[in-house]
């Protein structure tokens, strides 16, 4: 288990991390959203004992990382897949990190032929592409067969095939009763890997849930209903409380209201329906929505661009 209470992170006058807390448990995948600048990193790094707490602490089952006697047993990191000598081979990169925790030479084969670079192991790393690199980097993660793991956007830089690697392999580490922890930005990929998520904006705790229960929250839940009484339907539902939208194919968009109450309502009246679909929002829409707030970092869209350079 991972577990912050209070964590607080100053860098001079930016506060990168404000009174975060949380549990990551074992057994399932637990994705750790947020923002850029939102203090994802840090936070993966305070957990690392690369950077030490202002304030509060981050513990690896009960224990900080420093008080650890074997490391690279209880606990594997990709913070950085790039930080390792370009001159050394993967093989001797990970012998190099066995050898610190008395970790055998046949595990080290092991870790790199599962990860898939068996055929480069005596490659230099520094001639490696971004998506060897992060294979590698998983490799040094997972070489002392550790109970809990961190990932700081594994996928960056793989391939389709790639992404779906790694994702089996955190699921497949997550079924062995592993806490493993997973920082990204592809919301679409975090949908399909992660089961908890915790969301982080500007350093503090927005929320800390089930992929479901996110999604089901947000507002861009909606229900598709089709009627050839649409205009009759649509009447009735608004006055039981449904925001409602006539879309261009003629079906309507209601919100507010469950399925049930709108089934319920069209019998009343009575209309006949042809279609009453429950739509979820994405996990990225219910990320967005639950985060708009607290992206310190934001761009403008074409339109206002155009308009500005229209009026130039």
């Amino acid at each position: 288990m991972i577990e912050a209470t209070g964590l607080t992170k100053r860098y001079g006058d930016k506060l990168a991390v404000d009174q975060l807390s949380f549990q990551v448990r074992p057994g399932i995948v637990t994705g750790f959203l947020g923002p850029n600048g939102s203090g994802k990193s840090t936070t993966m790094r305070m957990a690392m004992g690369l950077d030490a707490p202002s304030t509060g602490r981050i513990t690896i089952n009960g224990r900080q990382y420093q008080d650890l006697a074997w490391p690279l047993r209880e606990v594997g990191a990709l913070l950085e897949a790039k930080a390792i000598h370009p001159g050394r081979s993967a093989f001797a990169h990970l012998w190099m990190l066995a050898q610190t925790n008395d970790i055998s030479r046949t595990r080290v084969e092991e870790v790199i032929e599962i990860v898939g670079l068996t055929t480069v192991a005596r490659r230099r790393a520094g001639k490696f592409s971004l998506g060897m690199g992060q294979r590698l980097g998983i490799a040094a993660a997972l070489l002392g067969d550790p109970e809990v793991l961190l990932f700081d956007e594994p996928v960056n830089g793989l391939d389709p095939d790639g992404i779906r690697w790694v994702r089996n392999l955190l699921k497949g580490l997550a079924r062995e009763g592993r806490t493993v922890f997973v920082s990204s930005h592809l919301m679409s990929e975090m949908a399909l890997t992660a089961e908890d998520v915790i969301v982080i904006g500007k350093g503090r705790l927005i929320a800390q849930m089930s992929v479901d229960d996110l999604i089901a929250q947000s507002s861009q839940r909606f229900v598709r209903v089709r009627s050839p009484e649409i205009g009759t339907l649509r009447t009735a539902l608004e006055r039981e409380g449904a925001t409602t939208v006539l879309e261009d194919d003629g079906s309507l968009s209601v919100r507010a209201i469950t399925e049930d109450v709108i089934g319920e309502c069209a019998a009343g009246i009575p209309v006949v329906l042809h279609e009453l679909a429950p739509q979820s929002a994405s996990l990225e829409e219910a990320f967005m929505e639950l985060t708009e707030s607290s992206v310190e970092y934001r761009g403008e869209d074409t339109a206002s661009v155009a308009a500005k350079g229209a009026g130039a």
